[in-house]
């Protein structure tokens, strides 16, 4: 694949990503075998589960409450615009009916393309879809085992590969990646996990895969980890990035503390995802779930530093997504149908960061997001004269632009209260987030 200069790479990833950059919100679904145990994702390799053992959840797989109309319901209701699902995690299991394996729903009592239902219940809802694939893989014979660093039978030296086999699986993970991007129709994105250690970029034989992406699906959005970690950001952080950097970061359990940009300051579309309780997958007793309040202010965070926020759920093995989920969704939902339009199309404002809470904007519209009350009137620092117009988005009611007579000190700033008189302290409309639509006078010169 030849290297495109930086300046190309950067103009076809912003036309790829506007959509992505409009939406802001994801549901990430992370769905398998380990849903069975239901101690997360990662389980084989922290319990070193050898393929023999693991077989008994292949053999027990029968999701028979899998509906993913209900989960694409449940993602828009929540104000999500797209959503990414597993097709194959690090156990090797694919979701989708793989011509080149036996290791897949369609084998196990559920006898369903589990990938197939979902891909066609999301995009019925106008939702856009993604799939996830991971590079690892702790089912093939061919992936490394013995010696590495985290394959579950790491210290097992039954498991000693032959020097020339990996080339076997990278022909078997380029093939399924060419499967899903032709007998599924039009994905919107796909999310690689991971590279680490020497496994990244060219040991994937990166450039090829992604020439096979480009040539298949042109518009396809990819994330950066054919060259990064979840801990590492990869070339797509530098002012060189490969021909497989990707089209966004993708931090992980963290939201980057001033935003994600280039060594010359270019922001990076980026995308933090975040789980909703503490595991990836089913964890049955993982009960500590994020509130609707932490969700909100959280998405807000990421988009007032111009990122989006994909928020993960873990379906039990029945395929159902756990109630303490579906609860907090529905929350969230409630809060973007009314204020939606601080989030969707916005980015961050060109104003320090206030002390009450975090602004997003859109053009001539600055939203300030306020999440503690304020002693007296709201301070809206270096913005006298420029408020036109204030108004509650949640139900469009008048908000007060004022200067109080105890603001005399402050000539540069406006201030807003929700009732008179101004310089009285009233409780926020709404303690999670209260939204103030402040419509912008241009500035002269």
């Amino acid at each position: 694949m030849r290297r495109m200069t930086t300046q190309s790479y950067i103009e076809q990833r912003t036309e790829r990503t506007r959509w992505f950059l409009h939406d802001r919100f994801g549901m990430f679904i992370h769905w398998g075998l380990y849903a069975i145990p239901a101690r997360g994702e990662w389980v084989r390799n922290a319990e070193r589960i050898s393929n023999e053992d693991y077989q008994a959840y292949f053999d027990g797989f029968n999701p028979d409450r899998y509906d993913p109309k209900s989960w694409a319901k449940a993602a828009k209701a929540a104000g999500m615009k797209y959503a990414v699902l597993t097709a194959k995690h690090h156990d090797g299991f694919c979701l989708f009916d793989s011509a080149l394996t036996e290791y897949k729903s369609t084998r196990t009592k559920a006898g369903r393309d589990l990938v197939r239902e979902f891909l066609d219940a999301f995009r019925a809802e106008g939702l856009k879809v993604g799939l996830y694939y991971s590079l690892l893989d702790w089912h093939h014979p061919d992936y490394p085992a013995y010696g590495d660093r985290i394959h579950p039978m790491r210290d097992n030296e039954a498991y000693k590969r032959e020097p020339g086999g990996f080339d076997r699986y990278l022909d078997y993970m380029h093939g399924q990646v060419r499967e899903l991007l032709t007998n599924y129709g039009k994905l919107d994105i796909m999310w690689f996990d991971f590279s680490y250690g020497e496994l990244r970029g060219e040991a994937w034989r990166a450039s090829e895969l992604m020439e096979t992406i480009r040539a298949v699906q042109p518009h396809l959005i990819v994330d950066n980890r054919l060259d990064a970690s979840g801990e590492e950001g990869g070339s797509i952080y530098s002012d060189n990035p490969t021909p497989y950097a990707g089209d966004f970061a993708s931090p992980e359990q963290i939201i980057p503390p001033r935003g994600v940009t280039d060594q010359a300051g270019r922001s990076i579309p980026w995308e933090a995802c975040i789980t909703l309780n503490n595991n990836w997958g089913y964890s049955a007793a993982d009960q500590v779930y994020k509130s609707a309040k932490t969700v909100i202010r959280k998405l807000v965070e990421c988009v007032s530093k111009n990122g989006n926020l994909l928020l993960n759920v873990g379906p039990d093995a029945k395929g159902e997504i756990p109630q303490p989920s579906l609860d907090v969704l529905e929350e969230v939902g409630r809060w973007m149908r009314r204020n939606g339009d601080s989030i969707y199309g916005c980015g961050p404002a060109d104003l320090p960061k206030p002390e009450w809470g975090r602004y997003t904007q859109s053009g001539g519209k600055l939203y300030a997001h306020l999440f503690e009350e304020s002693i007296g009137p709201v301070n809206l620092a270096g913005l006298a004269g420029r408020i036109k117009q204030a108004r509650l988005l949640a139900d469009g009611s008048e908000v007060f632009v004022t200067r109080p007579w105890n603001a005399a000190l402050y000539e540069q700033d406006a201030f807003f209260n929700f009732a008179r008189p101004e310089h009285f302290t009233y409780p926020l409309p709404d303690e999670r987030n209260t939204v103030v639509e402040l419509t912008l006078a241009e500035e002269d010169g």
